[in-house]
């Protein structure tokens, strides 16, 4: 094997190794939070609502379908906040 290709391999093998840590750590996020219904304001929704596909898009503030992605246990502490949809 030449030094070019052992480069190339070492290279790649250091960037799926990376790859990896870096998917488990967004995963490891992710698990400490949670979707919090019936908070948002007008507009700052984080994602989709039954009514419409995109972030931002919440016509009123605290409506029942529009979400934020709050930490975890702090949903059920927030007035009007499900952790459900309505």
């Amino acid at each position: 094997m030449s030094k070019s290709n052992i480069a190339v391999t070492a290279a790649i093998t250091g960037l799926l190794a990376l790859g990896g840590t870096a998917l488990t750590a967004t995963h490891a996020v992710a698990m400490d939070k949670e979707k919090c219904y019936g908070v948002a304001k007008a507009g700052k929704n984080d994602c989709a609502t039954k009514s419409s596909s995109c972030a931002g898009t919440a016509k009123e503030d605290n409506q029942k379908d529009a979400f934020v992605v709050v930490p975890k246990g702090l949903c059920g502490k927030l007035s009007g906040g499900s952790t459900e949809s309505a």
